[in-house]
């Protein structure tokens, strides 16, 4: 099954999609929040690790860890890189040891820069535009830098829980133009939404709460507010789709279809800062 998670940018208006795919394939795509249009991107071979990765203000660029079994190429097999959206072209990466890097993300402050001297690539133009730090090991690491907030019901974090995934959490976000509607979501290894290839995410349903009154969202991956407060969804049978909770009716709908591989090559901009 695909199966799909979504990373907004800083102000929701924009989202890269990553799509894992059997046999260890990869599609990026960048999805419009505010016209729900769909661009397809780069295709890969190999892992990708979605919380690990993340998405500058204005959806422009990727920073993304990767492992390539057999990769020849400086960066070696596992690398965090930065790459101009839909695509992997890597602008800029860094040689990591294994897997257990925790992955990069970007920062508003440019004089914030502690992940090291880059292996491949030129980060001056980079640093000109943002910051970058190495995320910590943190479930739903990627919604915390969006405003999600564990709810008063999950357990604290044990001293001893290096990696912290010992615990279930619940994480919680209220809409921005709306705070007595909730959104919620829950589960145990959700930071990693499941290692490739290697386990299942434990996926628990997202919920919707408004005036208390709870809706499991059924059949739903990956949810996240838009700046205009509706509720941006992908789905297991590989629809995106924007829903207005108050009116109660589809803004826009995608399905990205069962296309089989397409690998191409990134157009001559993706290359260029």
């Amino acid at each position: 099954m695909t199966r799909i998670y979504c990373i907004t940018d800083p102000e929701s208006r924009v989202a890269v999609v990553i799509e894992k795919r059997p046999r260890q394939w990869w599609r990026l795509g960048r999805w419009d929040l505010v016209s729900g249009l769909y661009e397809e991107g780069a295709w890969f071979c190999g892992s990708l690790y979605p919380q690990r990765c993340d998405l500058s203000s204005g959806g422009v660029w990727f920073s993304y860890f990767a492992f390539k079994p057999n990769s020849d190429w400086p960066a070696g097999e596992s690398y965090n890189a930065i790459s101009r959206m839909p695509w992997l072209q890597a602008l800029a990466a860094w040689r990591e040891i294994g897997t257990y890097s925790r992955g990069y993300h970007f920062v508003d402050d440019c004089k914030v820069w502690d992940i090291g001297d880059v292996t491949v690539g030129d980060i001056n133009p980079c640093r000109e535009s943002f910051g970058m730090r190495r995320t910590k090991p943190e479930q739903f690491a990627v919604e915390r830098r969006r405003g999600w907030k564990e709810s008063e019901s999950t357990p604290p974090r044990s001293s001893s829980d290096v990696w912290n995934d010992l615990r279930k959490v619940t994480m919680e976000k209220p809409s921005p133009v709306d705070e007595r509607a909730i959104l919620s979501v829950n589960g145990r290894f959700q930071a990693e939404r499941g290692l490739p290839d290697v386990w299942l995410p434990d996926l628990s349903a997202y919920v919707h709460t408004r005036k208390g009154r709870a809706t499991i969202l059924t059949g739903v991956q990956w949810a996240d507010w838009t700046f205009e407060g509706h509720l941006a969804q992908a789905t297991e049978d590989g629809r995106l789709l924007i829903w207005d909770t108050r009116r109660k009716f589809a803004v826009c709908e995608t399905s990205l279809g069962g296309d089989q591989p397409k690998p191409k090559q990134a157009p001559d901009w993706a290359g260029q800062w």
